[in-house]
């Protein structure tokens, strides 16, 4: 798995490629956690153009980010979700406390 992170208009935006799974869930948490806790950043867009697979575990971490995220009043968003794993986050519910979006950009602009 490969993360990426940058700081956009303050917002925190993380672009991961690869399977999202029990494997690197601490890794995800951990780099995520990291570049929030450095930049101070209170929303979170999350690129998952590159993710071809994700597991409970993955799902677990991202909600924990959600919660980290909304306990301080930011948003959480995802771009660029690919069919597959858009399909487990509508089964696992985490669509209706995240909204999605076709680019960051258009993710920016509504925050």
């Amino acid at each position: 798995m490969n993360i990426s992170t940058l700081l956009r208009q303050g917002v925190l935006i993380v672009r991961v490629e690869g399977e999202l799974d029990m494997h690197v869930a601490d890794e995800f948490r951990q780099r995520v956690d990291d570049a929030l806790d450095s930049c101070g950043a209170k929303n979170l867009i999350l690129n998952l153009e590159g993710v071809s697979f994700i597991d409970s575990s993955g799902l677990g971490v991202i909600l924990g980010r959600y919660k980290r995220i909304s306990n301080n009043g930011g948003k959480v968003s995802a771009t660029n979700v690919q069919s597959q794993v858009a399909k487990i986050f509508e089964l696992s519910g985490l669509f209706r406390i995240m909204k999605l979006y076709e680019s960051e950009n258009q993710a920016l602009e509504s925050l």
